[in-house]
């Protein structure tokens, strides 16, 4: 009875048809509509609609249905938005869509179904990010949903709390849509209150200030995607990048290459290999001394048998090294194998080295001014970032390499993720990758000028060196799991004992 007097009073169904095909297909578009919303696709708006059928698929629902209900929906979200993790490694394709949309699920569950969702919902999601974000390895952010909304009309919010708060926000969107759908004026109402106060509040939150104009060339030597590296294929690498250095135009401060597109192997007697010592140094040295410039270029020392230094190196415009940055985070199952024991006795194809992890903080000191730096998956991490920027990075380095990855997944992600890194720290961002993307991102996360896949390309510009931090860069993600939690706790305590139970009497099998 109280479920048809709800219906008389909305005018629509309070939640969906429990015909499993019916909910299968709701599930099914859910997840479509928030894959569909992240790049390489772009369509950011539909995450929106995929949360509100989320939300009504889960609407006074049991703890099981809403487990079943929300994975389903998440585990078509991220299998396609992580599909090319396929050409890598299909069993952890298959491991990391079934464990990550659990996530999801268990975070949904254990939240209260009924009005109170209107709560939890926001919180549920924002915790399952937080731990994918964080864990297993590290952490796998990838195909989130601030990669979508990032291009919408709520990216600035990042400068507040950081991408969590992003999250946060579209989920109460899409429950606003929810119910204004079922004409819950009042719920819809007040979620849309709630999001336009945090815009506005990013709206006057403080930003940086530019200090200095910094001329930028951005190398990238081209090349086949889909590639793996192998020895023979280094110096061709690393020549193609001299080669298109050779279209650096006018003077220019600043310099940028890759990530690893010099490798230095094993000294004869099996010592580490020095880059300061190499061939491509002295090349290097030339190149900066030629443009007046400072360099910064990616470089892989081979250090023994079993372990290498992914590194970026400064030289300075007399050619000398005169700073270095190692790689903290690592790729798990590229740059490091998690278990290599038990591992490889499954799998004859995991890489021989893992990298070192780097000790020293994300900054590096060039004549041109303190820069933050980030190698590749690094840029994906709110904290790598954040650090560079806290100790002084006036505009941010991100050298990359996408090119053995399937697809332009992955590239595109990254140019998202260096689009939220620039507005969290209201910071320029600089992007070079050897076969794409490579390219310029402003504080406000346009993305100024970026290159094709494959092709080779200097991309030129002017960017600022840029002073004074924003609240995310300030405080990073803690104070919205926090926020999200007593949320959580919040809505438990106004639910209703039975607000997750379905009412038997009027439910259709």
């Amino acid at each position: 009875m109280a479920a048809r007097r709800a219906g008389r009073r909305t005018g629509r169904p309070t939640r969906v048809s429990e015909r499993t095909p019916v909910v299968a297909a709701g599930c099914i578009a859910a997840g479509v509509c928030l894959v569909a919303a992240i790049p390489p696709w772009g369509w950011w708006p539909l995450a929106v609609v995929g949360i509100a059928l989320l939300d009504l698929l889960v609407a006074d629902q049991p703890a099981p249905r809403r487990f079943r209900r929300t994975w389903l929906t998440c585990a078509v979200w991220l299998g396609i938005g992580m599909v090319w993790m396929w050409d890598l490694t299909p069993p952890g394709y298959v491991v990391a869509t079934v464990v990550f949309a659990a996530y999801f699920a268990v975070a949904v569950a254990v939240s209260p179904g009924g009005r109170a969702r209107r709560l939890a919902l926001p919180a549920a999601f924002v915790l399952a990010e937080a731990v994918r974000w964080a864990w297993p390895f590290g952490g796998v952010p990838l195909a989130t949903i601030p990669h979508g909304q990032v291009a919408g009309v709520l990216g600035p919010v990042v400068r507040v709390a950081g991408p969590l708060l992003l999250v946060a926000l579209t989920v109460v969107v899409g429950q606003a849509l929810a119910a204004a759908w079922q004409r819950h004026v009042r719920d819809a109402a007040a979620g849309s209150a709630v999001v336009l106060v945090v815009v506005l509040l990013a709206g006057v939150a403080p930003t940086g200030e530019a200090v200095e104009e910094l001329r930028v060339a951005v190398v990238q030597g081209g090349g086949p995607q889909r590639t793996r590296a192998a020895p023979e294929d280094r110096q061709i690498v690393f020549g193609r990048h001299l080669e298109a250095s050779e279209d650096i135009e006018g003077p220019v401060d600043l310099i940028v290459w890759p990530e690893n597109v010099v490798h230095i192997g094993l000294g004869e007697d099996g010592s580490p290999g020095v880059f300061e010592e190499s061939p491509e140094a002295a090349l290097l040295g030339e190149l900066a001394r030629r443009h007046d410039a400072t360099v910064v270029v990616g470089v892989i020392e081979s250090l023994d048998a079993r372990s290498f230094a992914n590194t970026a190196f400064v030289i300075d415009p007399s050619g000398e090294v005169i700073d270095r940055y190692d790689k903290v985070r690592r790729v798990p199952f590229g740059e490091m194998v998690p278990l290599r024991d038990l591992v490889e006795r499954f799998s004859g194809s995991v890489p021989g080295k893992d990298a070192r992890i780097g000790t020293e903080p994300g900054v590096v000191a060039t004549p041109v001014g303190d820069l933050a730096v980030a190698i590749s998956w690094e840029v994906f991490f709110t904290g790598r970032v954040r650090e560079g920027v806290q100790l002084g990075g006036d505009a941010v380095i991100n050298p990359t390499n996408g090119s053995s990855y399937w697809l332009t997944i992955v590239q595109s992600q990254q140019v998202a993720s260096s689009r939220l890194r620039a507005l969290e720290t209201d910071r320029w961002v600089i992007q070079a990758a050897p076969t794409g993307f490579s390219g310029l991102i402003a504080p406000d996360g346009t993305v100024v000028e970026r290159t094709g896949v494959s092709e080779r390309r200097v991309v030129h510009g002017t960017i600022e060196r840029r002073e004074g931090l924003t609240w995310a860069t300030r405080l990073g993600d803690a104070p919205m799991v926090v926020v999200a939690l007593v949320a959580l706790a919040v809505a438990w305590g106004l639910s209703p004992r039975r607000s997750t139970e379905v009412d038997r009497s009027v439910e259709v099998h």
